[in-house]
């Protein structure tokens, strides 16, 4: 029998395990006759492609990861492939159709079998009994027309695939791993409480793993455990250990483990630690939802917050981890006033990244199970975003938008650090008034290119005296902002000024400076920079970027009239 296992991206950068994990179980579980294949692609793709690449595997099976993000393109494309002369079975699993199994079924007849829940074990259960004949109805998860079972949930230790294997595959993307499943909390938008209590895989096979994907080549390595830090001891083992053999050369140079924590249960040692790590070695998210105490408790999020905002700020300190950390807008009972109130709280922490996120409407959470506990509208399609509330309408959640678009590309980006941080912290402007405003202000002009958007937010800026911006400052900001960001040497035309010292610097530092380092120079005219006297030259080094904030490094030169 000949089964492939489908895996499809929101990204080419994204990776899963998913499919590999499976492997392994069939490898473990499955009849010797069965040969397994994975082929990966993206939801970006032509439907077309990705079924050939798939058909030229000649599969009797096919198994596909179904997920919001991809369900979507799943049914195109299992359609497709059952319209071909030799149609391959075709079995779904994931979160997406775990919990709709017979729902998915009456509506794609396409679809053969649906297993709900885990899969390591039913899906070679399930080939087994395809291959000999036996009753597939015995085996646990799975659906099909008239039998429908309840989702699998683990309670030992799921088999993982083979480090190394999973590496070599990757080809550059963001390895995918973990060390433990199941979540300590139950959020009622989430489905990781469904998974059952946490269960820890043996720590030192894990940290034997983690070490393999690094040294078979992969550099961004992600643990998807859900609250990494749910046994704060263990936590501090696996971080003391990684630091160890950082510094011992053991993990390459330009590895990064990236981490989802729970920030206010980070206990003394465990930031003491995390401070001590090399710097790039280790990413943080840690997701807090919220900050309106209300709103933590419908959700059923035990946060302390005040513990939380303390924590994050320590965290900081050391400057050697890039720190993310997240909000969602359309949970119950914040309205627009205090959801700006956390947006607020969560901009002074000062972390690298301050993601907004809207709440999905996922199948099997309390949120979607419950409707008279949390009532809301939302889209009846994937990713079944929410559109309304009772506390927000659907005006406040475009305003959010407004906020979530001005943020993501003025600070989470990391092109305008300088620039934001000039008009929110010098000039002491609200951020959240300052994004949403300007938000607001492009909402209808679509997705400009970076230069157009980099000149309309300067105008925005120095034509509105709402924000107090000195033109000529903010185009320093700019300016070094562009360089310290940007290689291409490429400076706009609406920044740029007329002016002959520049070749000056430009000859000087030719002559006073290493020939083999590519440089790219501007002046500098702000109060900041200059006098009646002098001004001040600005080149950053294209060699290597700083690995928290990606930046490259800037350096200044007074400069004679």
């Amino acid at each position: 029998m000949n089964c492939t296992l489908v895996s499809l991206h929101s990204q080419y950068i994204h990776s899963s395990t998913v499919p590999y994990c499976l492997q392994a179980g069939i490898r473990r579980w499955g009849d010797e006759r069965i040969r397994v294949q994975i082929t990966e692609g993206t939801v970006n793709e032509q439907v077309a492609a990705v079924a050939e690449r798939i058909l030229d595997t000649q599969p009797q099976v096919v198994g596909i990861a179904c997920y919001i993000w991809n369900i979507a393109f799943v049914w195109e494309l299992t359609r497709t492939l059952k319209e071909t002369s030799e149609p391959p079975l075709i079995i779904l699993g994931g979160p997406e159709v775990s919990y709709y199994a017979e729902k998915y079924l009456d509506a794609h007849p396409e679809i053969d079998y649906i297993l709900s829940g885990e899969g390591e074990e039913s899906l070679p259960g399930l080939l087994n009994a395809v291959l000999r004949g036996d009753d597939v109805k015995k085996v646990p998860g799975v659906c099909l027309r008239g039998h429908i079972s309840e989702p699998v949930i683990g309670t030992g230790t799921p088999v993982k695939p083979d480090p190394a294997e999973y590496a070599a595959a990757l080809q550059g993307r963001i390895a995918y791993w973990e060390t433990s499943r199941g979540c300590p909390y139950s959020c009622a938008f989430c489905l990781s409480g469904r998974c059952g209590s946490v269960r820890f895989y043996d720590p030192e096979e894990s940290k034997r793993e983690l070490i393999a994907l690094a040294q078979h080549g992969a550099r961004t390595i992600k643990l998807v455990d859900r609250t990494f830090n749910a046994n704060p001891a263990r936590a501090r083992d696996f971080w003391a250990y990684l630091i160890d053999q950082s510094r011992a050369g053991v993990i390459p140079a330009g590895t990064c483990y990236h981490f989802e924590i729970a920030g206010d249960i980070l206990d003394e040692e465990c930031i003491r630690i995390l401070g001590s790590a090399p710097v790039g070695l280790f990413q943080l998210e840690i997701g807090m939802q919220s900050f309106h105490e209300p709103t933590l408790s419908a959700i059923h999020r035990k946060t302390n917050t005040t513990r939380l905002r303390e924590n994050i700020r320590r965290l900081l300190i050391p400057g050697n981890m890039h720190i993310h950390i997240d909000l969602i807008a359309g949970l119950p009972l914040e309205d627009l006033d205090t959801f700006a109130d956390s947006f607020r709280i969560g901009w002074k922490l000062g972390a690298h990244m301050l993601q907004l996120g809207f709440l999905k409407l996922l199948h099997g959470a309390d949120m979607r199970e419950c409707p008279e506990e949390y009532p809301c509208t939302f889209r009846e399609t994937p990713p079944y975003e929410v559109t309304s509330t009772p506390w927000l309408t659907e005006a406040d959640l475009a305003v959010i938008h407004d906020v979530e678009d001005s943020l993501d590309r003025l600070v989470n980006s990391g092109r305008f650090r300088r620039t934001v941080a000039y008009l929110t912290d010098t000039l002491a402007n609200d951020p959240w008034e300052l994004l949403r405003t300007f938000g607001a202000s492009v909402r209808d002009a679509g997705r400009m290119p970076l230069e157009e958007y980099m000149e309309v937010f300067y105008r925005f800026c120095t034509e509105n005296p709402r924000w107090g911006a000195d033109a000529r400052i903010l185009r320093d900001c700019m300016v070094c902002d562009r360089l310290a960001t940007n290689q291409s040497g490429f400076i706009p035309a609406f920044l740029k000024r007329e002016d002959r010292q520049l070749r000056v610097v430009r000859n000087d530092l030719e002559r006073t400076r290493p020939q083999n380092v590519r440089r790219v120079c501007a002046l500098l005219y702000g109060a900041e920079y200059a006098d009646a006297h002098h001004i001040t030259a600005v080149w950053a080094d294209y060699t290597v970027p700083n690995p928290i904030t990606h930046e490259y490094e800037l350096h200044f030169m007074r400069v004679s009239r």
